[in-house]
């Protein structure tokens, strides 16, 4: 009695037939898993800020630290950030830009919705947090224009606070404006010096340690004050007596 010996294929799942399709949408999600990339972006808007809980929370996420993006000094209302700028180039289709918070990423309604949804239609994902944004999504889109109403609320509200201390300070005798660069005597020798004719401005700022644009300002400013009685009498130039 002979017996027949029977081969099992063991079939492999990204291949096609009797079970093709299911096979196929394995194939396109194993690709897609793989081809996806996280870009990390942090933003402070001082130099005396540090980023390092930001990029932490960043790494926390799954974010590579070679692909992270930063500005540093930069204000969330300025739009051309260089480290912005080069995290949207280097996100493409199928991608997440992930940042610690949407105020992190813009500090008004417009740009933050400008910016999310530039991210949607070039099929990449925003991650706030953690927390993928759908602009799809009704509630999704809700929350997102809730954060970036916080977002602006937050910084028109220290612009708030920061005029009202400079006017108290003001009021108080304690916040004198920006210092001039020349005190009176030094301005009166500049004067002197350009009055004579000898110097070029060149000089006359190379001497006084300040710039071409400070010499003409004060240049200007003498020209429009009204001339003392005492400098009017020094400028009195005596006629040479005839022979």
């Amino acid at each position: 009695m002979s017996h027949r010996t029977r081969t099992r294929r063991h079939r492999n799942p990204l291949d096609r037939g009797r079970h093709g399709p299911r096979g196929e949408d394995r194939r396109q999600s194993a690709i897609a898993a793989t081809s996806r990339i996280l870009i990390g972006y942090a933003r402070c808007s001082t130099d005396r800020q540090d980023l390092t809980a930001q990029r932490h929370a960043l790494h926390e996420l799954g974010v590579s630290d070679d692909r992270v993006y930063l500005d540093h000094g930069m204000t969330g209302r300025n739009r051309k950030r260089p480290g912005l700028e080069q995290a949207l180039a280097a996100v493409r289709e199928g991608d997440t830009l992930v940042v610690p918070k949407l105020d992190r990423l813009a500090r008004s309604v417009p740009d933050a919705r400008a910016i999310g949804d530039s991210l949607a239609a070039r099929g990449i994902r925003l991650s706030l947090g953690g927390t993928v944004y759908d602009p799809n999504d009704p509630m999704g889109k809700m929350f997102f224009n809730i954060l970036a109403t916080f977002a602006e609320f937050e910084v028109d509200l220290l612009r708030m606070r920061t005029r009202e201390g400079m006017a108290i300070a003001r009021a108080n005798g304690r916040l004198k404006g920006k210092q001039p660069k020349l005190n009176p005597r030094q301005r009166s020798h500049l004067l002197g010096l350009h009055d004579a004719g000898q110097h070029t401005i060149s000089e006359i700022a190379e001497l006084f340690s300040v710039s071409r644009a400070t010499v003409y300002r004060e240049i200007t400013r003498a020209r429009r004050r009204p001339a003392s009685p005492v400098a009017a009498t020094h400028r009195i130039r005596t006629p040479h007596r005839a022979l």
